[in-house]
């Protein structure tokens, strides 16, 4: 899951990028908007789709549930709608680690595998 620096911040976010950030279907993103009452993506006349940041970290929270723990759909949506402090906390947790686990690797690929590179 791709998160954006604080340089290339975006106010919204095509579908095709929140699809590509989760790396799922699209199809899937249009499905947990009509399920989910917490992601209200903006449209256009034509009916595209722009989220913002708090739809992509209610989509960070509801990825974590279904796919990384395995609760049912309406588990899920018991605990978005409750949003308990464990939940949210977890969440945050999830966040950092993987914002470390990025940048650790992008530290290791600047590191020279040969001595004799410096």
């Amino acid at each position: 899951m791709a998160k954006q620096t604080p340089k290339s911040k975006k106010i919204f976010y095509g579908i095709g990028e929140v699809a590509d950030m989760f790396k799922v279907n699209q199809s899937l993103i249009r499905y947990w908007e009509k399920e989910f009452d917490v992601i209200n993506p903006h449209k256009n006349k034509k009916g595209n789709r722009y989220f913002t940041q708090k739809d992509i970290d209610n989509f960070h929270l509801i990825y974590n549930l279904v796919k990384r723990k395995g609760y049912t759909l309406q588990g899920a949506k018991d605990i978005v709608r409750k949003k308990t402090r464990q939940t949210e906390s977890e969440f945050e947790v999830v966040k950092t680690l993987e914002d470390m686990k990025r940048f650790l690797l992008e530290l290791k690929e600047n590191i020279p595998l040969d001595k004799e590179e410096e």
